[in-house]
């Protein structure tokens, strides 16, 4: 089975420490660090896939923002996703979604180098289910809404494709359907290209998915992950600046 866009938190054997002042470096491949309202993850569940190396930075926090660093390489297994180096925001969970006044985010990132042949996609990964707390990708996941703002070297997400060129929030997606282990995974694929400055309002998407494609609006907000899914290749990935703040009504 081909691991397309499955992403796993994990947090057995991670070790969560206080934010540096300067950049700290994770090199284990479940570490984890403080990082302001978020916690950073290395989250090399697809390690045992390939051969490689990877390791994130934590550069600064400001508030509601943060910016890192992922370096990896990865080879062997191409169509195996090899880790989720990623974000979690701490607090932006427990909600309902149809509670949710807005949602705004801001993500703008760049590839400071990349190889030929790269196999990555840059992505958000949100989580919903039924009870109001959940670890992701757990049976307490009922959805994983995936937002791929980049997408190397063609790869895919999880299922197929149900949808082309719909507009939400001033972007056109492809949309991706499909199951994986007891969730269902919606992934909204960029349809013009790469996105490095992306701005739009996240609950849009959560409103499209409740009124067009059958999510439950009683469905709980478990958890709004970003980071980037390595298959092969090697890369340097700079995220100069993340945010996201959720608002109830």
């Amino acid at each position: 089975m081909h691991l397309f866009g499955l992403s796993v938190f994990i947090a057995t054997a991670a070790v969560v420490l206080a934010a540096p002042s300067a950049p700290q470096t994770l090199t284990g491949a479940f570490d984890c660090l403080a990082a302001g309202a978020y916690t950073l993850c290395q989250n090399q569940w697809g390690a045992f896939a390939g051969v490689g190396s990877q390791n994130s930075t934590l550069l600064s926090t400001n508030g509601n923002k943060v910016s890192w660093t992922t370096n990896w390489t990865w080879a062997e297994g191409p169509n195996n996703v090899k880790s989720y180096a990623n974000v979690i925001h701490n607090t932006a969970k427990g909600m309902m979604l149809k509670d949710i006044k807005t949602a705004p985010t801001n993500w703008i990132w760049q590839y400071k180098s990349e190889s030929e042949g790269i196999r990555a996609d840059v992505s958000y990964d949100i989580w919903t289910g039924v009870p109001q707390v959940g670890d992701p990708a757990t049976n307490a996941s009922s959805y994983e809404i995936m937002i791929w703002l980049s997408g190397l070297g063609g790869i895919q997400p999880v299922g197929s494709q149900i949808l082309s060129n719909i507009e939400i929030a001033g972007h056109e997606w492809n949309l991706w359907k499909g199951p994986n282990a007891n969730w269902e995974v919606l992934s909204f694929v960029s349809a013009k290209g790469e996105i490095r400055d992306f701005d739009i309002d996240l609950n849009k998407i959560f409103e499209y998915l409740i009124e067009n494609q059958g999510v439950n609006s009683t469905q709980y907000l478990q958890a709004i992950q970003t980071g980037t899914e390595p298959f092969v290749g090697s890369a340097l990935l700079y995220i100069e600046s993340f945010s996201v703040d959720v608002k109830t009504k």
